[in-house]
């Protein structure tokens, strides 16, 4: 929402906005871009009278502006129907869902467009680092969006992708996330077809291959072009660390050297490749640029070193993503390589609800010491995290946490701190103890 409403300012539109527990760094994006924002739903916000409320699904019914929105009869629409209507009918939209890795291949696709010379268009659900804002309008055809599963609005429960008519979609990955709405994978697949119903036959469906769900969704009814990535796919990739070897069909293309880390980040790179292809960009000017890529605001992102302890800021808090980012760490440390102390907010709905609490032990098998902040779970965190042992320690009071993070910490460990939230400030906290400690 909050880069829709950059936007929307950039479209010409005098915009205000309310939400609570904004943190960055949307909050400061905003404040930088001029677009006032009000704490909480105040039903004394009507006082504004906008042409337009544009709702996001985090507005429930009851809640106080929403009901004086409905009792006043005021204007509204959903954020995704507002995008659609009014910036995406000339576009050419390229659409990048999946359950894991979007906001990084949108970032991708987004910089390698940009880098070709297009120009592109983007809504993404992180900050560029390429670009430092998460939203932009521009001249160009091409507008890249981080395309979601997740329902509209409390008033419109299709998923937000099949708003957006994309011509190019990107399917990374799909597994079960978003309990507190879908009731299992197969609901989630649902949603996937219609997003795949309505692609053109002159589009393009970049898939990941050897993913069962992604292979189900196909064979619903899928009316375009299908390119796959991935082992034994359309388009694959040779090699490990800081550079791989990209391949299409085949016949090697040239040779990606960067600093990113992780099997996950391969499979973006190709599926970037393969989408900004479509769009018009030789798979060599694609690998050139991803050696300038410089990855997303809270994805791996370093904070700082203080007394040879490195902490990181990662927004994973599904356990594929926990496995894969703490595999991605692992590789690059290598078996001479300092600890990984893994610091675990576990706050997404779905892991509030405990729907995958059984996969969390398993996927933190790769950090040497554990810390879990579990204030607000409804499930025992302790007996979840048992088998692994002294290795893992809970706590439910951050002051407490960020202590035994600080006496266990010692020169050569990485700490990477994982949550979807701002995780009440701990990465700041923590430089700032470990000065102290030392």
């Amino acid at each position: 929402m909050g880069g829709i409403a950059l936007l929307a300012r950039a479209a010409g539109h005098r915009v205000t906005g309310c939400d609570t527990d904004v943190y960055p760094p949307m909050n400061t994006q905003l404040a930088e871009q001029g677009i006032e924002l009000i704490e909480g739903f105040a039903a004394d916000q009507l006082k504004f009278d906008p042409d337009l409320w544009v709702i996001g699904n985090v507005v429930a019914r009851g809640t106080p502006l929403m009901e004086a929105i409905l009792d006043r009869g005021d204007r509204y629409i959903s954020g995704p129907q507002w995008l659609a209507e009014n910036i995406l009918q000339s576009k050419w939209v390229l659409a990048v869902s999946g359950t894991h890795g979007k906001t990084t291949t949108s970032s991708m696709l987004a910089w390698i467009l940009e880098d070709a010379g297009k120009h592109p268009s983007f809504l993404i659900g992180g900050v560029p680092q390429n670009f430092s804002v998460s939203a932009r309008l521009a001249d160009s055809v091409h507008f890249v969006v981080e395309a979601d599963e997740y329902d509209t609005a409390f008033f419109d429960k299709r998923a937000k992708f099949v708003h957006y008519r994309a011509k190019t979609a990107i399917l990374n990955n799909i597994e079960f996330d978003h309990a507190d709405i879908f009731a299992d994978l197969a609901a989630i697949e649902t949603q996937f077809h219609h997003f795949v119903r309505i692609l053109p036959h002159s589009g393009r469906v970049i898939a990941a291959r050897g993913d069962e769900a992604i292979t189900r969704v196909i064979n619903r009814g899928c009316w375009t072009p299908t390119e796959s990535f991935g082992a034994g796919g359309d388009w694959s990739s040779a090699g490990a660390g800081d550079a791989f070897a990209v391949f299409f069909k085949g016949e090697s293309l040239g040779t990606v050297t960067w600093d990113l880390m992780g099997e996950h980040n391969r499979s973006n790179a190709l599926a970037a490749i393969a989408a900004s292809r479509h769009a018009g960009v030789e798979p060599a000017q694609a690998i050139a640029a991803l050696g300038r890529f410089q990855n997303v605001r809270r994805r791996m992102e370093l904070r700082g070193t203080v007394a040879g302890v490195a902490v990181y800021d990662d927004f994973a808090h599904h356990p594929t993503a926990i496995e894969t980012t703490l595999a991605g760490l692992r590789n690059r440390l290598g078996s001479a390589g300092g600890r990984i102390l893994a610091v675990l907010e576990p706050r997404s709905n779905t892991m509030k609800l405990g729907i995958m609490k059984d996969r969390l032990a398993r996927s933190l098998r790769a950090a040497d010491k554990v810390f879990c902040y579990t204030q607000g779970l409804g499930w025992d965190a302790a007996a979840t995290l048992a088998p692994l042992g002294a290795q893992a320690q809970c706590h439910d009071d951050l002051q407490r946490l960020l202590a035994a993070i600080v006496a266990e910490a010692r020169p050569g460990d990485q700490v990477l701190v994982m949550s979807n939230g701002a995780f009440g400030g701990i990465h700041e906290k923590l430089l700032d103890a470990l000065a102290v400690k030392h």
